[in-house]
């Protein structure tokens, strides 16, 4: 466990903002996130910095092709990150901005650092080069027609004369570095970059000539900075002050460096070989992690906003709140690994886990304690109960399991363990059926019924407690349906993961609501099964299905849309406007059954 007060720094990529984000954006945002809210319970001081990449050719790009001007085209992007990043209930501490005055004048001062080490020359260059990427290719890199093949688009021959960093310089310490088994997770992906660097690092352009929207280079104002040179220093302009000059010991009071940077496995080169090249130049201190998640795919091709086959995050957040979001991503993809997305499995992991697993099982026991015991729990859970029953032995053990989980950065691990120790609650209610019990009328009976219950209520307390991180308005709720105040939830922190916390006569809601509704309704990122069979059978067929739900966004093949597709479309962009009304009505009609059936045990 992390020493109280110890200081600990993540970040996400800045986020580049040639396009609203989508899903991809979201999944590494919401991994720090996780992170971040597991290190605060933990009592570390912690930085969680996000924020934007503003500058470059691909920027002006997409401003110009909206008739706006570029900042003017950054500061609405921007914006839309802030906004998802609220209803995703992302925590963090810094939103940097490469646009930002402070940003520019500290990429200036480490341009200046790394010029007085002798590190930059000017040359010309000649190359393939991708705008999606904002880099050259090498040829191994490009496929046979030298399309990227992230982007799936042409590169473009170009020759200029740029400004370069001595990266070959730094072989030797790269090297080092990457031997670690500590600072590229995970070994797969150390693996991979390490055997790429033995090849022999190569110098690369730090300017651009032919480009405008970016920073002046401070030695040459003909040029602008390049945007991976620029964007990198965020990490460092995010967390200072304006005028905190690029020191060790200045940066260091401020958060650096960061414990961890959290990025996507395509940019991997940039920030474990490029950035900690760049620091050594500069006198700074490096990052001590470097973890490269995998991609979200749809239709097996890595899902960007340049391919177009996004995830809408909002329409996603929007009908199913930001826990089940979280909890999904987190739990079906282990973070590292690449994984696809599919609507109904997103609902049917949710609905087992939070609906089923947790929700049902803290309604029916509170509705019971409140029916046959006034609410109050009947004994002290840290001595009611020998240290080896088995409940509190798996809690002990599962709690554990998850903080390890977090640690690494396994999060699948981690909520897994707290969801076999609630599979755990579930059985132990079902084994001991306290409703039979409080039927029965004796009073031996009645008071193993009500410890029963209590110690379900103390399992569910650890087990929210553990999976705040994750889910942190589900873990508010439970605590709020256990007659605990907003202001001892806010006070948390890992320790009451101990069993015990539930103590005699502690008073539980009196009037118990659902914590967490089933998902259902309309489909709101793909076409419902119903919708998908009308289109497949034809116009008639899809015109008939009426309210069968969403229609997938783009198709295979070239041509136009049929009729069916074109009504099925029609009918998506309806659906996804009342979606967050008709998901609250859902709710609020799930809870009024679920409490009358709670009512009737």
């Amino acid at each position: 466990m992390p020493a109280s007060g110890e200081a600990f720094t993540i970040t996400t990529p800045l986020y580049y903002v040639n396009a609203a984000p989508h899903m991809g954006s979201a999944y590494p945002t919401i991994a720090a996130d996780v992170v971040s809210r597991y290190q605060r319970l933990a009592g570390r001081n912690v930085h969680f910095l996000t924020g934007t990449d503003e500058h470059g050719e691909k920027i002006a790009t997409a401003a110009a092709a909206r008739g706006l001007s570029p900042q003017a085209h950054c500061d609405a992007i921007a914006e839309e990150y802030k906004l998802l990043w609220a209803a995703l209930d992302i925590s963090y501490d810094h939103f940097v901005r490469t646009t930002e005055p402070k940003h520019a004048e500290l990429v200036r001062e480490v341009l200046r650092h790394v010029w007085d080490s002798g590190d930059i020359y000017k040359a010309d260059y000649e190359g393939w080069y991708c705008v999606g990427c904002e880099e050259y290719k090498d040829e191994k890199e490009m496929d046979d027609h030298r399309n990227c093949p992230t982007h799936r688009t042409p590169c473009s021959h170009r020759k200029e004369g740029n400004y370069f960093f001595r990266l070959s310089k730094y072989q030797k310490e790269i090297e080092e570095l990457l031997a670690s088994e500590t600072f590229v997770q995970p070994v797969s992906r150390r693996n991979e970059l390490l055997a790429l660097t033995r090849e022999g690092l190569r110098d690369f352009s730090i300017s651009r000539s032919a480009v405008e929207w970016g920073i002046k280079f401070p030695q040459d104002e003909s040029h602008t900075v390049y945007v991976w040179f620029d964007a990198l220093n965020g990490y460092l302009s995010g967390l200072a002050p304006a005028g905190t000059p690029p020191t060790a010991e200045a940066l260091s009071s401020h958060g650096w460096p960061a414990s961890t940077h959290v990025i996507g496995k395509d940019i991997l080169r940039f920030h474990a070989v490029y950035w900690p090249a760049m620091l050594l130049s500069a006198g700074l201190p490096l990052p001590q992690r470097v973890f490269g998640h995998g991609f979200l795919t749809k239709d097996g091709l890595k899902m960007g906003k340049s391919l177009g086959n996004v995830i809408d995050p909002v329409a996603l957040v929007g009908a199913y709140g930001p826990d089940a979001v979280r909890l999904y991503f987190l739990k079906e993809i282990a973070f590292g690994q690449d994984g696809d997305f599919s609507e109904a499995r997103f609902r049917d992991v949710v609905n087992a886990a939070l609906a089923n697993n947790i929700g049902n099982m803290l309604n029916r026991t509170l509705a019971l304690l409140a029916k046959n015991c006034g609410g109050a729990i009947p004994a002290d859970m840290g001595s009611a109960l020998p240290s080896d029953h088995a409940l509190v032995t798996a809690a002990r053990e599962q709690v554990e399991v998850a903080r390890k989980a977090y640690e690494s950065m396994a999060f699948h691990d981690a909520i897994e363990a707290i969801l076999l120790l609630c599979s755990k609650g579930n059985g132990y209610i079902d084994e001991v059926k306290p409703w039979a019990l409080l039927k029965s009328g004796t009073e031996e009976d009645k008071a193993t019924a009500a410890l029963a219950l209590a110690t379900v209520l103390e399992l569910l307390r650890v087990a929210a407690v553990a999976l705040m991180p994750v889910t942190p308005r589900l873990s508010k709720a439970v605590h709020m349906q256990l007659g605990f105040t907003v202001q001892q939830v806010s006070a948390l922190s890992w320790a009451d993961t101990v069993w015990g916390g539930l103590k005699q006569g502690h008073a539980t809601t009196a009037e118990p609501v659902p914590v967490f509704g089933r998902l259902d309704g309309d489909f709101v990122t793909e076409a419902s099964p119903a919708a998908s069979d009308a289109a497949a059978a034809g116009p008639a067929a899809g015109a008939a299905a009426g309210g069968a739900g969403g229609a997938k966004k783009g198709g295979k093949g070239g041509g136009g849309q049929t009729a069916a597709e074109q009504q099925l479309a029609k009918e998506a962009k309806a659906a996804k406007k009342a979606q967050v009304q008709k998901a609250q009505a859902q709710k609020a009609a799930d809870a009024a059954a679920l409490k009358g059936a709670a009512a009737g045990q």
